[in-house]
């Protein structure tokens, strides 16, 4: 079972020893991947514990002047850190503190007192610390010192690109749903727990399964063809809408899959909605006749496309 912990200070939380990744980790992708992969079977030989060193917000969100889009939830880094075999995930609070912090201070602080390391790894363009003061180098050098070594994992490319979050975060925005799943070892998806909305869809002959993006900043928006998990056994197909809805004043960012031939009740289910294709951008419509007529349209698009991929149970 994972141990979580959120605070900067505190005992040690690997006594015996720590195998230590370091890094954003927004949306797991197949370089971080390889990373805990790593970490994990370095573990294994050392018989050290695996352990991942994280940060809520992210590093880059703390610092940007516009919200930045996210591929995954903080539940999914959590989650996804647990299943490649991490036993620790230390997930900073990134505040104005711990971003002021000089980067050795980290080093002691956290690699060396907090996580008792005795190997780290990061990505080779890893820096921290105060004004990004500190990079592998400075690891190395204060490994002499406080016992640990540390390393860079070799970079993880895809097509002659390194695989990186932003470059998921702009596929995404230009509708290429394959390079982003290539990038990410799967298709690109969100996730959360069903909540009532206004029913508006029902009236209209659309139910939809309303999911609240909170405080997340999505990296898509529009109108999609979709599978939905959680709904039964296996994935179901769909169409959903992510955005504010224009056309009735909506204010809040919703994602709104609508699941084809589907008659169950899913309120209070969390469903994880997974995007296919593109279908459109949000549009403001003259009528609710023009939105529904609109909506039978992107069903029937919808539908056309993940039938085309013979990839659903019959």
């Amino acid at each position: 079972m994972l141990v979580l912990a959120r605070d900067l200070a505190g005992p040690c939380l690997a006594p015996r020893g720590s195998v230590v990744a370091v890094g954003a980790l927004d949306g797991l992708h197949l370089g971080h991947q390889s990373l805990l992969t790593r970490v994990a079977a370095r573990a294994a030989i050392t018989g050290l514990t695996p352990m991942v060193v994280s940060f809520e917000p992210l590093p880059r969100s703390f610092f940007a002047t516009e919200p930045l889009p996210r591929l995954g939830s903080v539940r999914e880094k959590i989650e996804g850190v647990a299943a490649m075999g991490m036993a620790v995930l230390l997930l900073l609070r990134f505040n104005r503190s711990l971003a002021g912090m000089p980067a050795g201070e980290f080093v002691r602080r956290v690699i060396a007192a907090r996580c008792g390391a005795r190997e780290v790894w990061v990505g080779g363009d890893f820096r921290f610390g105060h004004a990004r003061g500190g990079d592998l180098g400075l690891l190395q050098a204060l490994g002499c010192e406080l016992d640990f070594e540390a390393h860079a994992l070799e970079t993880q490319a895809h097509g002659g690109e390194r695989i990186s979050s932003s470059s998921i975060r702009t596929a995404l925005a230009a509708g290429d749903f394959a390079a982003a799943a290539q990038r990410l070892g799967r298709p690109f998806s969100m996730e959360g727990r069903v909540v009532r909305g206004q029913q508006l869809g029902r009236r209209l002959g659309f139910p939809t399964a309303n999911i609240r993006l909170g405080r997340r900043v999505s990296p898509l928006r529009g109108i999609f063809a979709v599978r939905i998990h959680g709904a039964v056994a296996h994935p179901l197909p769909g169409v959903a809408s992510l955005g504010l809805r224009p056309t009735v004043g909506g204010r809040e960012m919703l994602l709104e899959p609508h699941v084809f031939d589907f008659e169950g009740d899913l309120y209070g289910r969390h469903l994880r909605v997974e995007f296919v294709a593109k279908l459109r951008d949000e549009e403001t419509f003259a009528s609710l006749d023009d939105l529904t007529r609109q909506m039978h349209a992107d069903a029937a698009a919808a539908r056309a496309i993940l039938a085309s991929l013979h990839t659903l149970p019959a």
